[in-house]
């Protein structure tokens, strides 16, 4: 009977630190995915700033913004992509980080990847667009004015009443936004 319960220890020891290992290394690859996810944005934040220096000013002031890349492709009649990024609320310093899914449809073929800055001119619009996600069903192709300083937004789009978004391909700045059919949402993984 003492060997039972000394076997019974040894395995319930073993389990432990089985599950342990399993939630250290679980918690290991999260954060490596954030911090993949946190150098992507430095670096598109980098390359936005290269292309359009003005933006700069533009992100620094504002409630918050949100740093996506996105990689897709379209063969014949369908086509999608995926991407990932985050968005920070400039007053807490926080770090929210989200995915993207894009579904075409309509003749083509192709490989595209792109990368978006969102910028939030008011903590209301970068909460709802992060708590409740955001659909984009348009394209669009309006210059962004900041009507509370009057400025022109230089590359900005706007894409919904304080929300500019700027869109960085391949080819440098886009002049209008091809967002449509487009998804954000939280990153239930890593946040």
């Amino acid at each position: 009977m003492p060997m039972m319960t000394s076997l019974k220890k040894m395995m319930a020891i073993g389990l432990l630190f089985f599950v342990a290992t399993g939630v250290a290394q679980a918690q290991s690859d999260k954060e490596a995915g954030r911090e993949e996810v946190r150098q992507s944005t430095k670096a598109i934040l980098k390359e936005l700033y290269e292309v359009q220096p003005s933006a700069k000013k533009v992100v620094e002031s504002a409630a918050g913004y949100a740093v996506f890349s996105n990689f897709g492709m379209k063969i014949l009649f369908a086509g999608g992509g995926t991407g990932h990024g985050m968005a920070v609320d400039r007053a807490t310093k926080k770090e929210t980080y989200m995915k993207m899914l894009e579904v075409q449809a309509g003749l083509g073929m192709g490989i595209k990847s792109f990368k978006a800055v969102f910028v939030f001119q008011h903590k209301k619009a970068l909460d709802s667009f992060i708590n409740s996600g955001w659909e984009a069903s348009a394209q669009t192709s309006v210059a962004a004015i900041d009507g509370d300083q009057g400025m022109a937004l230089q590359g900005a789009i706007i894409v919904s009443p304080g929300v500019w978004v700027y869109q960085i391909t391949d080819q440098g700045l886009a002049l209008d936004a091809t967002l449509k059919g487009t998804k954000y949402y939280k990153n239930d993984e890593l946040n």
